[in-house]
């Protein structure tokens, strides 16, 4: 038997529970499309000093291609030492899992040997299996790790998965959470009702990957109906590839969010307009325009504006900005400079590149 979730430090898994910001952690290249050990640390040094919860390592947003140029291990690894090595306070280290259940199984154990806690299981490999191999799939893989659900967006290689599949994914002993990323409204309500049918909402908790909905989907809360009662359920956190940039103002966003929710007063119309702001931005980090192509390359550009990283490489040499994409960036920077984090980097940029 591998890790499970009882065997987590109690206060960490409590934190997950609570809802953090937990940034899908970008690759770092440089010029000849080699890992850029030095920029890749900077970008984990600024995660931390941002206040985030926990890192993503290994997920979309790393590129999932790390696999296929032997960097699954060194950039898990690399996250793991540069966050311990930069401060005391620890961080829920997430690892993303993919491919058959061979190499999902595999790559569980890396990331258990590295000291990683949970598992984001992707299920965009298995297109063609139906909802009992999906579950023998996860539940082979929560032998080894706590894992997360993700339910990722179809337009960037992600599959619909039906409520049934998500009562019996909750219902999985060692599964602590779920990313619900579909981009779409009617499935983000599937999950929430197969949390709530698996009775797993206490020990199931909901991370919004809905970059399109992040603001609304952490105030909203879900009312399910279950054995004549209504229990109601919340997203607690975001696990975002929009949340790799502008990273220290999305720690704040999540704050004020958490502040209200647990007051319970209503949001005011300036909480509730961020969410259509905070969209826009998305947009134009993410490429809604052209289909999401540029959605990578898009948050590099963020972050090599800020100096984080010094280009926009991806390991597919054809990744890049889609068409308008500049544009639409430098016009939401112009829009939304309050959303930003640009003074909070340059103050601190020169400490995380050393």
């Amino acid at each position: 038997m591998g890790l499970h979730h009882t065997q987590l430090d109690p206060d960490l898994l409590a934190r997950f529970r609570k809802g953090a910001v937990i940034p899908a952690h970008p690759l770092a290249l440089d010029a000849d499309r080699q890992f850029d050990r030095r920029r890749q640390r900077a970008l984990t040094r600024y995660y931390v000093d941002a206040g985030v919860g926990g890192l993503a390592v290994g997920v979309h947003t790393t590129q999932f291609a790390i696999r296929d140029h032997g960097l699954y291990a060194p950039v898990l690894s690399a996250a793991v030492e540069d966050s311990q090595a930069w401060s005391e306070r620890k961080l829920f280290m997430i690892a993303g899992i993919c491919g058959q259940t061979e190499q999902a199984v595999a790559e569980a154990r890396t990331a258990v040997d590295l000291g990683y806690h949970a598992g984001l299981v992707s299920l965009a490999a298995m297109k063609d299996a139906d909802t009992n191999r999906l579950i023998a799939h996860c539940e082979r893989i929560a032998e080894e790790i706590p894992i997360i659900g993700f339910y990722l967006q179809t337009a960037v290689g992600g599959i619909e998965l039906p409520v049934d599949f998500w009562t019996r994914f909750a219902a999985i002993d060692n599964v602590i959470g779920i990313k619900v990323a579909p981009f779409n409204r009617y499935r983000t309500l599937d999950v929430v009702r197969g949390v709530a049918a698996a009775g797993a909402e206490e020990r199931v908790t909901l991370y919004t990957g809905n970059d399109d909905h992040i603001v609304l989907d952490l105030l909203t809360p879900f009312q399910v109906r279950r054995d004549g009662e209504t229990v109601t359920l919340r997203f607690r956190g975001g696990l975002l590839g929009h949340w790799s940039v502008w990273t220290h103002s999305a720690v704040q966003l999540l704050e004020g969010i958490h502040a209200v929710v647990d007051s319970g007063q209503a949001p005011t119309p300036d909480l509730l307009a961020l969410d259509s702001r905070v969209t826009d931005c998305n947009a134009a980090f993410f490429d809604a325009a052209n289909g999401f192509g540029g959605v990578i390359a898009g948050c590099h550009e963020v972050l090599r504006r800020q100096g984080l990283l010094e280009g926009l490489w991806c390991l597919d040499p054809d990744e890049g900005l889609g068409d308008g994409q500049a544009a639409e960036i430098d016009r939401v920077y112009a829009e939304h400079p309050d959303l930003s984090d640009d003074a909070f980097v340059q103050d601190n940029l020169e400490r995380w590149l050393s």
